[in-house]
């Protein structure tokens, strides 16, 4: 298996590294002390005899940091370079340390009685709440939303988009018979009466339509009339024309139970019902959708939907003052304000939490812990060793020195008690 490269220490790293040094030169300055304390004691204690205390002491010293410092040595590497056996342990056996690591984890933490203790104790939507209630961290939730939306919109495939809202169109819009439904909702709308309002209109504006137009009627009847009728009276017969389609417009807007009403509602009710059961009707709406929505056109209007919402959601999206930034925004906040202040809710998103939490710990808790496995087989050993000693190493050099102290402790006690014991 390939072994990711070492990679360059981040600026934690380089102090404890700082730190793992220091310490490496105080346990070895204790060695050295007690071999000089040592030399000098040895040397003299004939003359001197209270010094063989000394010299038992700091030989007892050298012992327990000798052997301690085997001990650390041979957990990262072998001690002066010999390759002694059960030396080196951790890059000998990096990748079955790393799985016990992951089934350490996988047992005592990834637990579902575990996650729920301690997230049923922690009031998680509250802290949510009071955080994003504040408006600069709902604007930064915003922010990174519109960034993370920006990335998805530049990163999919107009032609895919386009093809998938052509197809949802086609499926949901266009392949469905429109008869049926548009009948049976022109008859909800005629019997609720609500087609009054459009009837209305359609009459002002006809109306508006006749008192700005009536030089179109010149002629609309003259023309038709034999030539031997005088022109005053062709004159009067477009005149008539003219006033009588003006009085019958105002007679039907001023009477709500006009005549020209009722006929419009019958014919109304004749479509509506036309389009529902009439299967000549419903096939000629069908020919004319098809024509209307023929292939290019509805694949041009797939497109033209999809780069219009494309590049106003784009400029939207970018804009930190923009109506969505700001309505994000809001909406964000407001839902933190309502977090922080409804127990009811709080508790009802804790417990989705939770439970949530709880499904994925018990369903992938050993995809998640075989993380670490896959992570620590993926280390290079020098790198893993290194990683390993940076974050311990440094108080593995306190039991160096604690072993210089207590072999010093050691072989003073011992040869005080055959002192005593046997005599010199």
């Amino acid at each position: 298996m390939a072994r990711t490269p070492t990679r360059a220490l981040s600026p934690a790293d380089q102090e404890r590294r700082r730190a793992l040094r220091v310490m490496k030169g105080v346990a070895l300055g204790a060695l050295l002390a007690m071999a000089v304390v040592f030399a000098v004691s040895f040397s003299l204690q004939r003359e001197v005899e209270w010094l063989q205390y000394v010299r038992a002491a700091a030989e007892g010293g050298m012992v327990g940091a000798l052997a301690d410092w085997f001990a650390v040595t041979a957990l990262f590497r072998h001690p002066l370079g010999l390759p002694i056996p059960h030396t080196a342990i951790i890059p000998r056996r990096k990748d079955e340390i790393g799985r016990q690591l992951g089934e350490f984890v996988e047992t005592n933490f990834l637990e579902g009685d575990v996650v729920r203790t301690k997230l049923e104790s922690t009031p998680l939507s509250a802290r949510a709440g009071a955080w994003l209630a504040d408006p600069a961290h709902a604007d930064r939730v915003a922010a990174e939303g519109a960034t993370l939306a920006t990335s998805i919109l530049t990163a999919l495939s107009d032609d895919d988009v386009q093809g998938l809202i052509e197809d949802l169109a086609r499926e949901h819009l266009l392949s469905p018979d429109w008869g049926p439904s548009i009948g049976g909702w022109l008859e909800r709308v005629i019997g609720s009466g609500a087609h009054h309002g459009a009837v209305d209109l359609a009459l002002d504006n006809i109306a508006v339509w006749l008192g700005n137009n009536r030089d179109t009627f010149q002629g609309l009847v003259s023309r038709r009339l034999p030539s031997w009728v005088p022109g005053m009276a062709a004159r009067l017969v477009d005149d008539t024309v003219y006033r009588e389609a003006v009085q019958f417009v105002d007679a039907v807007r001023a009477d709500p139970n006009h005549q020209a009403r009722g006929a419009i509602d019958g014919y109304l009710g004749r479509l509506a019902d036309s389009l529902q059961h009439d299967p000549a009707t419903m096939v000629r709406l069908e020919e004319a959708k098809a024509a209307v929505f023929d292939s290019p056109r509805v694949r041009q209007l797939a497109a033209d939907a999809w780069n219009t919402a494309k590049t106003g959601l784009l400029r939207s999206l970018a804009d930190p003052e923009s109506a969505l930034r700001r309505r994000a925004a809001a909406a964000l906040a407001e839902v933190g304000a309502r977090l922080q202040r409804d127990e009811a809710l709080q508790k009802r998103v804790d417990g989705w939490i939770t439970d949530a939490a709880v499904f994925v710990v018990g369903r992938y808790r050993h995809d998640i812990a075989s993380i670490i496995t896959d992570t620590v087989e993926r280390w290079d050993a020098e790198e893993t060793t290194e990683k390993i000693e940076l974050m311990v190493g440094r108080d593995l050099q306190y039991i160096r020195l604690n072993g210089t102290i207590v072999g010093a402790l050691a072989g003073l006690v011992i040869f005080t008690v055959a002192h005593l014991v046997w005599g010199s």
